[in-house]
C-alpha cells in the first residue's frame, strides 16, 4: 500500500538521526518517571515513527484519492450550521476512530503523549493528501493542547510535582470533547477592517455586574469557524496613545463556547450562543470551512489577565505559523512528486520531458527546496518544543530557585528566542515557495495542468492562501527585519563580533562547505549593516537642533519602525529571503558535519543560494532611493545619485 512517510527518504532521515530525540523525550517522559510511559529513548522514537508511519499510510489510501471528490463537493451551510459532505464525513469518522485528536495531549487527560514536532509532522502529511483535511485536523489536538498551555500559564493546571503528572486543569471539559473526538476549537483574530491591524478590533469584553465576561462583535475569516470552542481576542480597555502597537495592551484573550449539546447520536441538539453568519466560498481549500461568527453577549472565560490578550495571542500565532510551515511542506511535496511523475511519462521531442534540461533543472530546485525548507521547519520546531516543556518543567516539576529550575528556565529563554528568531523565515518561505511549486507544477504539465484532469490546478488554488492566513509574506518580512535590526541597535558589538566569525570562516574554514556558508551569511550581514547605516542616519538628521548631550539617549531610544525604518521596510521582503537561505544553509551544515551523506544536499542548496543572495544584496544596497524620496522620506546625496 502507498504510505506518505516510508516513500519520503527525506522525511525518514529526521526520524532515523536528524532530531536530536534525547532532550525531547526526556522531558516528553518527564525524565522516564511515568509508570505508564516509555522506559528508554529509542522505545519512544520507535512509536513516534508507527504513528507517522500509520498517518502517512492512511493519508495515502484514504485522504489522497477523495482530495478531488472534497474539492468538488465543497461544505454546506444550511440554517446556521456548516455540514460535511461524504468524502470529508468518511474521513473525520475515520480520524476519530483512529484517536488522531488525541496525539499531542497528555496520557493522564486520555491523549497518546507524542511531542508537539510529531503531530506538527504528521500534519504536513496530510497536507500531501489534501490541505482542506490537514487544516481542520489540526484544529483539534492543536486547540487541545493550546488550551493546556494557556492554563499551565496562568497557573490553574495543578500538576503533581513528584511525578510531573497533571491532577486537573481548568479547560478539562474542552480538552476531553477534543480528545473524545467530538469537538473542536478555533482562533478567532480577524476583523473587517482589522486584519494585520490587530489594534483596529472592535470586538469587546466587558465584565458584568454579575462577574461574567461577555464577548460581542464580528469576526470573519475564521479556519473551522463552526467549531464549538473559541479562542477570541476582544478589547477590554481603552487603546492608549496614537503610536505603534496603540490599542494592542488593551485586549484580552477569552475562550468562549459557540454552543451545548443535549442527548446522544442523531438526537443530539444544540442551542446556540453565537451565530455561524456564512461561509466564504473561497478559491481553494474548499472542504475547510473559513466562517463568519457572530457573538451577542456571549459568555466567555477570561484566560489570563485582562490586557495580556496580544501576548497570548502571539503565543498561539507562533505555533500556528511553524504548522503552516509543515503545511506548506506537504503541498510542495505533492507538488513537485506530481510534477516528476508527470514529466518521466510525458514525451515530446523523442525523449520524456524530464530529461529536458529546463524541466530537470526546475525538478532539481524543487527538490533542493523542499529540503531546505523541512531542514528549516525541523530545526524551529525542535526549538519550540524544548521552548515550551523547559518551560512547563519550571513552573511545575523543578523546585523554585533550584539549579534544575535555574537549568530549565535557562533551556527555555534560549530556546524560544532561537524559535522565534526562525519562525517568520519559515512561514515566509514555505509559504511563497509552495505557491511558487504549485504554480511550476501546473506549467510542467502544460495544457493539461489548467485543466482539473490531474489535479495540479487546484493544488495551485489551495497554495495560493498560504503567503496570507496566519500573518502575510510581507508581516513575516517586517518581523525578521525589526528583529535583525532592533538585534543590532540594542546589541552593537554582538553583531560586530557575529561578522567577524563569519568573515575568518569565510577565509580560514578547512571545509569548502563551511566557506561558502560563512560567505553567504556575510551578505546578510552586510546587508543588515547597510539597512542599519541608511537607519542610523535618517535617525541622526531627526537630532538637529537638539543639545549634543541629549544625543546619546535620544539615539538609543524612541526608536519608531514606521518613521525611522523607511528604507529597512523598503527592503524588508529581500532581506527576509536572503536571511531564509542562510537559516537554511546553517541547518544543512549543521546536518553535513554529523553525516557524510547530507553534503550533498547543502552544496546543491548552496548553489542556488549562492548568486541569489549576491543578486539580493546587490539590490538592497544599490536600490531605494527613488520609492523613498516618491513617498516623501528625506534621501541623502550618496543614495539619491
Amino acid at each position: 500500500m502507498a504510505n506518505f512517510f516510508k516513500d519520503n527518504a527525506d522525511l525518514r532521515y529526521y526520524f532515523e538521526r536528524g532530531v536530536e530525540w534525547e532532550p525531547i523525550v526526556r522531558l516528553v517522559e518527564r525524565d522516564f518517571g511515568d509508570p505508564d510511559g516509555f522506559s528508554t529513548v529509542d522505545e519512544a522514537v520507535e512509536f513516534y515513527v508507527e504513528v507517522a508511519s500509520n498517518i502517512g499510510e492512511f493519508v495515502a489510501n484514504e485522504v489522497a484519492p477523495r482530495a478531488a471528490q472534497i474539492d468538488r463537493e465543497g461544505l454546506i451551510y444550511e440554517d446556521g450550521e456548516v455540514l460535511f459532505p461524504p468524502a470529508l464525513t468518511t474521513i473525520f469518522k475515520k480520524i476519530k476512530r483512529m484517536g488522531l485528536s488525541a496525539m499531542a495531549v497528555p496520557r493522564e487527560l486520555g491523549g497518546l503523549n507524542v511531542p508537539g514536532i510529531v503531530y506538527q509532522i504528521t500534519n504536513g502529511l496530510f497536507a500531501r493528501g489534501d490541505v482542506s483535511v490537514c487544516a481542520h485536523n489540526g484544529f483539534h489536538g492543536g486547540m487541545a493542547m493550546i488550551a493546556l498551555l494557556y492554563s499551565i500559564h496562568e497557573g490553574t493546571t495543578e500538576v503533581d510535582r513528584a511525578t510531573g503528572r497533571i491532577v486537573s486543569t481548568r479547560f478539562q471539559e474542552m480538552i476531553d470533547d477534543i480528545v473524545a473526538g467530538e469537538a473542536w476549537g478555533s482562533m478567532d483574530l480577524t476583523e473587517a477592517n482589522a486584519g494585520s491591524d490587530l489594534g483596529a478590533l472592535r470586538t469587546r469584553g466587558v465584565l458584568g455586574d454579575d462577574g461574567v465576561w461577555r464577548v460581542t462583535g464580528e469576526k470573519i475569516f475564521i479556519t473551522s469557524g463552526h467549531a464549538k470552542y473559541h479562542f477570541v481576542l476582544a478589547r477590554t480597555e481603552p487603546a492608549s496613545g496614537d503610536g505603534p502597537g496603540a490599542g494592542l495592551d488593551g485586549l484580552s484573550l477569552f475562550l468562549v463556547k459557540a454552543y451545548d449539546e443535549k442527548g446522544r447520536g442523531r438526537k443530539k441538539q444544540k442551542t446556540w450562543h453565537a451565530r455561524v453568519e456564512r461561509i466564504e466560498e473561497k478559491l481553494g481549500h474548499h472542504g475547510s470551512a473559513t466562517a463568519a461568527i457572530t457573538f451577542d453577549e456571549t459568555v466567555g472565560e477570561l484566560i489570563g489577565e485582562r490586557g495580556e490578550g496580544f501576548g497570548l495571542m502571539l503565543f498561539l500565532m507562533n505555533n500556528a505559523r511553524i504548522g503552516v510551515g509543515f503545511e506548506s511542506l506537504g503541498v510542495m511535496e505533492a507538488a513537485w512528486r506530481m510534477a516528476r511523475d508527470y514529466a518521466a511519462e510525458r514525451p515530446s521531442m523523442g525523449k520524456t520531458i524530464d530529461k529536458h534540461e529546463m524541466i530537470a533543472d526546475y525538478l532539481d530546485e524543487m527538490e533542493s527546496d523542499i529540503q531546505g525548507l523541512r531542514a528549516m521547519v525541523m530545526r524551529a520546531a525542535w526549538h519550540e518544543e524544548i521552548n515550551q516543556r523547559s518551560r512547563m518543567a519550571r513552573d511545575h516539576y523543578a523546585e523554585p530557585d533550584s539549579d534544575e529550575w535555574r537549568g530549565f528556565d535557562a533551556d527555555h529563554r534560549k530556546h524560544k528566542a532561537l524559535a522565534r528568531r526562525l519562525t517568520p523565515l519559515l512561514k515566509y518561505f514555505g509559504a511563497e515557495k509552495a505557491v511558487d511549486m504549485a504554480r511550476r507544477c501546473v506549467q510542467i504539465h502544460g495544457g493539461v495542468g489548467y485543466t482539473k484532469e490531474y489535479g495540479a490546478e487546484k493544488l495551485l488554488r489551495d497554495a495560493m492562501v498560504l503567503p496570507i492566513y496566519e500573518g502575510t509574506s510581507q508581516i513575516q518580512a517586517l518581523m525578521a527585519m525589526k528583529d535583525a535590526l532592533v538585534g543590532i541597535i540594542k546589541n552593537p558589538q554582538a553583531f560586530v563580533a557575529r561578522m567577524g566569525r563569519a568573515r575568518w570562516r569565510s577565509l580560514s574554514a578547512r571545509d569548502p562547505l563551511e566557506r561558502r556558508v560563512a560567505r553567504l551569511e556575510l551578505l546578510e550581514l552586510s546587508a543588515q549593516q547597510h539597512l542599519m547605516q541608511k537607519t542610523a542616519t535618517g535617525k541622526l538628521k531627526s537630532l538637529s537642533g537638539r543639545p549634543i548631550a541629549e544625543w546619546p539617549e535620544r539615539f538609543l531610544q524612541n526608536w519608531d519602525p514606521k518613521r525611522d525604518f523607511a528604507y529597512a521596510m523598503l527592503h524588508a521582503e529581500r532581506l527576509c529571503q536572503l536571511m531564509c537561505d542562510v537559516a537554511i544553509c546553517k541547518s544543512l551544515w549543521h546536518q553535513a558535519r554529523r553525516h557524510a551523506d547530507r553534503r550533498d544536499v547543502l552544496d546543491r542548496y548552496l548553489g542556488r543560494a549562492e548568486p541569489r543572495g549576491r543578486y539580493l544584496h546587490d539590490v538592497i544596497t544599490t536600490t531605494g532611493a527613488r520609492i523613498i524620496a516618491e513617498l516623501g522620506g528625506e534621501v541623502d546625496a550618496e543614495a539619491a545619485g
